[in-house]
């Protein structure tokens, strides 16, 4: 069975994709307390080290964790607000280097394989010398890298856009060549086939057989405004005038995704950890007069119906915007043992 470490796990949509794909994740790494309470949760067999990656000692317990066990694939997705195109302190924000610093595993553990997985602007010039940083080192060690590629979590089995960057290291090119030649898309799944089959809800109403089904309790002029609003898609250009935001007042391609619904037979935009507020973006349901409910959230995300997740419910909105789609990488499985097989030529 192929191995793996997971490095900024958060509540474990990486491991999951892995394991679902009958892979076995040794160690997990992050030092968020809300996730990782997740995480435990729902991989009790994984060895998870709590911990902040710049520190030397995490590096020690991760080590330890994997005990000397040879490691297919180390996964890297470091926080990818630093990258983000909404992050105000662009290029000057200290946690871009977390991403360089997680190399201290690999230089570690010497996996087959290294997997790195942000945001598209990681690919941008704003961040080229992080790029450059990062090939760098892997040279050192004895590593080939892919071009960043960017990449649709949508094209992938998630019904979600959700465009991704991605890299791959590998000991030997042909590895590297085989990873990025493979064609791992797949038929796009719609937000239909995603959450359809859920019981109805209306605000402020709660499914008595899943927790996480329970609307959020809007006003009653959000109420009001989303009635306004046509099903299947529809946005707040809809809206008659006395029921416009104020904020929004000749400004009808200002924040035009706010109240507006999702298309059944799309796929969802991308989740955000605001995903459950329809103040936020184009997350209200395609026809029922609510945000979408955090168990739709998770499905969109393509999480099972049995993943667990801890904490409150801002809390649990944000490991669900945060995560790694696990079909994403549930999909990229077949390419990760196509290069495994290659650098072992």
């Amino acid at each position: 069975m192929p191995t793996a470490v997971d490095i900024f796990c958060g509540s474990g949509g990486v491991t999951q994709g892995l394991r679902s794909a009958r892979w076995r994740v040794l160690a997990a790494c992050d030092n968020d307390p809300v996730a990782t309470a997740t995480y435990r949760a729902n991989h009790p067999r994984t060895k998870l080290v709590d911990g902040d990656i710049r520190l030397d000692d995490t590096i020690d317990r991760i080590a330890s964790a994997v005990r000397g066990r040879a490691v297919d694939l180390l996964v890297i997705c470091a926080p990818c607000q630093p990258f983000s195109s909404q992050n105000r302190h662009r290029g000057d924000d200290e946690r871009e280097q977390l991403i360089v610093r997680a190399l201290a595993v690999a230089e570690r553990l010497k996996p087959a394989m290294v997997f790195f997985e942000n945001v598209p602007g990681l690919a941008t010039p704003t961040y080229a010398s992080i790029v450059a940083q990062v090939r760098t080192k892997l040279d050192e060690l004895g590593y080939v890298v892919s071009d960043p590629l960017l990449r649709d979590a949508a094209d992938f089995g998630v019904p979600q856009r959700r465009r991704r960057c991605i890299m791959l290291a590998a000991r030997t090119r042909d590895a590297v060549d085989t990873f990025v030649s493979l064609d791992m898309t797949m038929p796009r799944k719609t937000v239909f086939r995603a959450i359809a089959d859920l019981e109805r809800l209306e605000s402020g109403q709660a499914s008595a057989e899943d927790a996480l089904h329970r609307a959020r309790t809007h006003q009653s002029i959000a109420v009001e405004r989303l009635r306004h609003i046509p099903a299947d898609g529809g946005s707040r250009s809809s809206l008659p005038a006395h029921l416009e935001l104020r904020c929004h007042v000749g400004k009808p391609r200002s924040f035009s995704d706010v109240y507006g619904r999702m298309a059944w037979q799309d796929v969802a935009p991308t989740l955000t950890t605001g995903c459950t507020d329809i103040t936020r973006g184009r997350f209200a349901h395609p026809e029922q007069h609510r945000a979408i409910t955090l168990r739709e959230a998770a499905r969109l995300q393509s999480f099972p119906n049995d993943y667990e997740f801890r904490g409150n419910d801002s809390d649990i909105a944000r490991q669900i915007g945060n995560a790694v789609p696990p079909e994403m990488i549930k999909a990229f499985v077949p390419a990760f043992r196509a290069a495994l097989k290659a650098s072992q030529r």
